[in-house]
């Protein structure tokens, strides 16, 4: 693990929020194992980032009915995060500020997207705001998680993966453990939120 520090969050900052959805929590169609220990260190980072009035970003799926990620499409999952029912509304206990811009994804039947970047205007909202670090956390870190932070990476961003705000599907044993070695080769630097508090 990369043993240097990571400054506290400060100007030039944001934080993205993946996918803390009711389907992704206990009881959902699509349950994270633990899914929910995510909470409450997404909840202190976001009033944060509002004390400090640094960017807030929180992206979601947004699945038609009938989405191609669906068993009944041939896709891999089972019905999620349909847009507009309880499943895809955020976690009850997610505390989010009313500046949090959401970034919907996955909208359209025929293409799904894993990353909060693919096909939403993340990017461009974060270069308006003339963001270079972004922090990272939510579900699923084999996922939505992996596939953010890659493309942020990808894009020159700076990324924080907080490590005790994310957890893994874990289809086959160790994926999530895989998935962070991936980020981190990717440039990511994995940490505790209260490491850099």
């Amino acid at each position: 693990m990369d043993s240097r520090q990571e400054p506290p969050p400060g100007p030039g900052d944001a934080l993205v929020v993946v996918d803390v959805q009711n389907d992704f929590l206990p009881g959902g169609s699509l349950a994270v194992d633990d899914g929910q220990a995510v909470v409450p260190t997404l909840d202190a980072a976001m009033a944060e980032f509002e004390r400090l009035r640094l960017p807030l970003f929180a992206s979601r799926d947004w699945h038609p009915v009938d989405h191609c990620s669906f068993t009944a499409r041939g896709g891999p999952w089972p019905p999620h995060c349909v847009a507009g029912t309880p499943g895809a509304a955020f976690a009850d206990d997610l505390r989010m500020p009313p500046a949090t811009i959401v970034i919907s994804k996955a909208t359209t039947v025929d293409r799904d997207a894993y990353s909060a970047f693919d096909g939403t205007d993340l990017d461009a909202r974060l270069k308006a705001a003339r963001v270079r670090r972004i922090f990272v956390g939510g579900l699923a870190t084999d996922y939505c998680v992996l596939n953010t932070v890659r493309d942020a990476c990808r894009m020159g961003y700076a990324v924080v993966l907080l490590l005790d705000a994310i957890r893994a599907v874990d289809v086959r044993p160790g994926d999530g453990d895989r998935a962070i070695v991936q980020m981190q080769q990717a440039g990511a630097h994995p940490v505790r939120w209260a490491d850099v508090r």
